[in-house]
């Protein structure tokens, strides 16, 4: 039986001792001693929920710079998938390596990832001891985009980890993917119980280009094929309607809200009040290095604060729900039993140093890490019961 004693950490304005059993929160108010239990001093830290990444492309941190300040389709067009064409199998990895120390340093244990050789991002994650979607990535046109050989990989496929990864349909986007493979991705992936990752009215010339070749808007087109549902994960959402809105609540559709991205592409600006009045689910995702530059999850918590409040309500949006779509919103969406600090939760969580400069003074903890901290304000970031940082 696997024991870790947290001593001296700060929980809900107290100083606790947090026990740690196979994996999960056993006790949030233990003893000082535990018979059996590697002791861990916390002291000097506050323990919260560690974070869930919706959507990236880990191994595009090979790409972080080369292509800045252009719009989404000059970008992906003419930089981003010729460069793919040539990385290699131990390229991805390199990149998806660099992608998962970034996460972890800055406070994230899952990543939801839309890639290519699949194989080298799992195996990083398998030694990092990190949770990981893998995305299977469908494209109509891409030399890496294999996928009948990917579908015998997921037939045949044993998870290494003990359950910290599972394998996700990945249709890019309707401007990548026809109808009849977007329509075969989601049959195989219920069929095999994945969930589906896409990218979904991310720009105005996503939907211009949908209403043209589709005759209606991407949300409903992709209504209209039975393609929307609760194992649908939809990055971006930036150019929906109130209809829309609702058509992707009623479907229990998770939004990835991906607002740094957003910003850098001049995609527009993500609609916090539609999308949350019609009772969405909304995580926040950093999406992949080359748009977002790095993979800081807790920077894209503020920028989303801050961008919602910038249309002039300063109520919209407040630390404790941006927080929520961090940590324990994105969890559920996976699946992951986590996302929360509570007697048998899986501890995924980060121990914050309350000396660092900028978590003092202390009024409210999650606002100051939502607005003033940065990465080097997490001392120490657990997965799965497991010191990983």
């Amino acid at each position: 039986m696997d024991r870790l004693l947290l001593k001296g950490v700060l929980h809900d304005g107290r100083v606790r001792n947090i026990l740690i059993e196979d994996k999960r929160f056993k006790d949030l108010d233990a003893p000082a001693e535990v018979a059996e239990a590697q002791v861990f001093d916390a002291s000097g830290s506050a323990i919260l929920p560690a974070m869930y990444n919706t959507h990236t492309h880990a191994a595009m941190t090979l790409l972080r710079g080369y292509a800045d300040d252009m719009p989404l389709q000059k970008w992906l067009q003419e930089y981003i998938w010729p460069f793919e064409d040539k990385l290699t199998p131990e390229d991805i990895r390199k990149g998806s390596e660099i992608a998962v120390r970034e996460m972890v340093q800055s406070g994230t244990v899952f990543f939801n990832d839309m890639y290519f050789d699949v194989e080298e991002a799992i195996d990083i994650v398998n030694r990092t001891g990190t949770r990981a979607a893998i995305g299977i990535t469908v494209m109509e046109n891409h030399s890496k985009a294999v996928t009948r050989e990917k579908r015998e990989f997921i037939r045949h496929w044993q998870d290494p980890t003990g359950g910290r990864v599972r394998l996700v349909m990945a249709p890019h986007a309707i401007y990548t993917v026809g109808e009849r493979k977007l329509r075969d991705s989601a049959e195989f992936a219920r069929e095999h119980g994945m969930l589906l990752h896409i990218h979904l009215s991310e720009t105005v010339k996503e939907v211009e280009d949908c209403l043209t070749e589709h005759g209606t808007t991407p949300v409903r087109y992709l209504d209209s094929i039975g393609f929307l549902g609760p194992d649908v994960i939809a990055a971006h959402c930036v150019h929906v309607d109130d209809e829309e809105a609702a058509i992707l609540a009623e479907r229990g559709v998770t939004v990835s809200h991906c607002p740094c991205s957003n910003m850098k592409l001049g995609s527009g600006v993500f609609p916090y009040s539609r999308l949350m009045q019609a009772g969405c689910r909304i995580t926040l995702g950093t999406d992949g290095a080359s748009s977002g530059n790095n993979l800081d999850l807790r920077e894209a918590m503020k920028f989303a604060a801050l961008l919602a409040k910038s249309g002039g309500d300063p109520e919209l949006l407040p630390a404790e729900e941006v927080f929520r779509w961090a940590t324990r919103s994105g969890a559920e969406a996976f699946g992951i039993d986590a996302g929360v600090i509570a007697e048998g939760k899986l501890a995924d969580c980060l121990l914050i140093d309350l000396s660092d400069i900028r978590m003092q003074p202390c009024h409210h903890l999650v606002s100051n890490f939502v607005y003033s901290a940065d990465s080097r304000c997490i001392k120490h970031v657990l997965c799965d019961g497991r010191i990983v940082l």
